[in-house]
């Protein structure tokens, strides 16, 4: 087993497959400090202002001479320019020869309209505003314990709650994140077609800005305050569940195409393996949902900024290139409007887990998208209208990332760590994908697939990325779960909200 990942020919640093000692002899090169698992050595000697490079990219620029041995770490290294979105070249490196997927078809819910199919049976309750979660959520508890066991056939009740509605800038020109997300959560794919709107009554945020006119029916929608108090709110709930659940509990799964399968790839808790094992095994799957004919999404800008122009490359058409840019030009002046920029990024246990800065982490990062066509480029929270790999942009956070790629559609999503998280969706089954064999040994109960044997030469990419696509067919059919969705880990949802808050 080597002791030291070099990824490129041209890198002249590598990451510790386990910790070094001090005065240790590693591979021909003399160990000059203690060096923690997955923290970059340095291969050769390294200028002042000279470039520090993994990934064959520029991490950044040595602020001090670098000894060939060093440790290098995020103190270490002055921070590129961003690459320019402008006049960026498309097209130049599109792959065809994608893997075989072992199967094309899954067991999923198809729905009314003949978009995406259900991982899930759920019955979803949407609101219009954070001042009914209150009563919902007692409403739901009740559901759960008298309705869901009459109907077997349906997975779970999810209260939609958020922390939008009122108290907001509705008719600020990015009001439209926050209510596009809303308005196509309503309609969830894992929701069957069954809508259940819950209002407060004089919320800036109405139920005619999240429905269709079409949909605005006593039978959709319940509103608080015509209610003759608390019992009467909650037995107004219960009776519009009730023949919801029954509507649902008639749904049955069948065998469809993958085509009508959409799924999420999100990273988070990050470290220096995560773009060595994690993520290439997830982009390995990726290209098999996609060779199947799946949709496949991946987002978070501020960790793919520093490698756009190798997206762009992969983008279909110039249209396509030029969704790309605009996106990141769009985050660029909203970072900027708030004083930071893609810097902020890293957070303490990324730079503990051995990555230095957003170039690294972002290098890594885009790994996970795999190797296919980049047919479409969404804004946050829209919905897909192409087939195959999607950039869907979001906020890196892991918390606003997920509930956007929910809203854009996707019905499963895939979730890589280094460091370790026990995020999970309520809407969706998460898979958690970790990069580093001791994190499934601390989490052997939480981590559903382990890349780590990939670091050690007893994996390859492609072995862990067929295993995690047999898993993502298993669960989206129904026939497994992810420990995130056994143990019911599900984060609060929180919508992107760009616009002010008055």
């Amino acid at each position: 087993m080597s002791l030291l990942v070099k990824i490129n020919q041209s890198d002249n640093v590598a990451i510790a497959v386990q910790p070094l000692s001090a005065g240790s002899e590693v591979e021909g090169i003399h160990i000059n400090q203690d060096i923690p698992q997955a923290h970059k050595v340095a291969l050769a000697d390294i200028p002042k202002g000279s470039p520090v490079i993994r990934y064959g990219v520029i991490l950044g620029y040595a602020m001090n001479p670098i000894k060939r041995g060093d440790w290098i770490n995020e103190f270490m290294l002055e921070l590129p320019t961003p690459p320019s979105v402008d006049d960026m070249e498309f097209g130049k490196n599109i792959v065809t020869d994608l893997p075989e997927p072992p199967v094309t078809t899954f067991e999923g819910y198809a729905n009314p309209d003949g978009g995406y199919a259900g991982t899930r049976n759920i019955l979803g309750i949407s609101t219009t505003v954070q001042c009914v979660t209150g009563v919902l959520n007692v409403a739901v508890k009740k559901m759960k314990e008298e309705l869901l066991p009459k109907y077997p056939n349906v997975d779970d009740i999810v209260p939609i709650n958020h922390a939008y509605g009122c108290g907001v800038a509705i008719n600020a020109p990015e009001a439209k994140v926050p209510i596009r997300a809303l308005r196509n959560l309503v309609k969830h794919p894992n929701f069957g077609g069954q809508l259940m709107v819950v209002g407060l009554g004089c919320e800036k945020f109405t139920v005619q800005m999240l429905l269709d006119e079409a949909d605005i029916t006593p039978e959709n929608v319940i509103i608080l305050q015509e209610q003759k108090g608390f019992d009467a709110m909650v037995d107004a709930l219960m009776k519009m569940a009730d023949k919801k659940l029954a509507i649902l509990n008639e749904r049955k799964r069948e065998t469809l195409p993958l085509s009508k399968l959409c799924i999420g790839m999100q990273c988070g808790g990050s470290d220096a393996f995560s773009g060595v094992t994690a993520n290439p095994s997830a982009g390995y799957a990726a290209d098999m949902l996609v060779k199947g004919g799946a949709t496949v999404m991946f987002s978070e800008v501020t960790e793919v900024r520093d490698g756009v122009h190798y997206l762009a490359e992969r983008c279909v058409s110039a249209e396509v290139r030029d969704k790309l840019a605009a996106e990141m030009r769009w985050y660029d002046h909203y970072l900027a409007e708030g004083n930071v920029d893609r810097s902020a990024n890293p957070t303490p246990g990324n730079k503990k887990g051995g990555l230095c800065n957003i170039v690294e982490k972002a290098m890594g990062s885009i790994a996970k998208s795999g190797s296919s066509p980049i047919v479409e480029v969404l804004s946050p929270a829209e919905k897909p209208t192409k087939h195959g790999l999607i950039y869907a942009a979001t906020p890196a956070s892991d918390i606003v990332c997920g509930p956007c790629q929910l809203a854009s559609g996707i019905t499963l999503q895939v979730f890589m760590t280094g460091r370790g998280t026990p995020y999970g969706l309520a809407a969706a089954p998460v898979i958690k994908v970790c990069s580093r064999n001791e994190m499934k040994a601390m989490w052997q109960d939480l981590i559903d697939v382990n890349a780590g044997p990939i670091a050690t030469g007893e994996a390859t990419i492609q072995e862990i990325g067929t295993q995690l696509f047999n898993k993502i067919i298993a669960v989206a059919s129904g026939k497994d779960q992810s420990f995130a969705e056994k143990y019911k880990l599900h984060n609060d949802l929180c919508i992107f909200n760009p616009a002010p808050i008055t």
